[in-house]
């Protein structure tokens, strides 16, 4: 279980920096309770306008797709 949490992390830093060298920003959703629905959600935001570039304001979106989102 640990192990497949560092992984995690290990990717959400790498898609961290993926996402700076194009001039955007990794946000995670601040929600701590898994019931909610946008627990654990991705947005990639314009740091300069705070704008979100890509995923769904309300949902987010999953580390696969903001993975596939930056090597579009």
């Amino acid at each position: 279980m640990e192990k497949q949490m560092n992984d995690e992390k290990v990717r959400e830093n790498r898609l961290r920096r993926m996402a700076d060298r194009q001039g955007l920003k990794l946000v995670k959703s601040r929600r701590r309770d898994p019931s909610y629905y946008d627990y654990g959600a991705f947005w990639l935001v314009n740091p300069w306008s705070n704008t979100i570039e890509a995923g769904h304001p309300d949902f987010g979106m999953s580390l696969d797709e903001v993975e596939a989102a930056l090597l579009e």
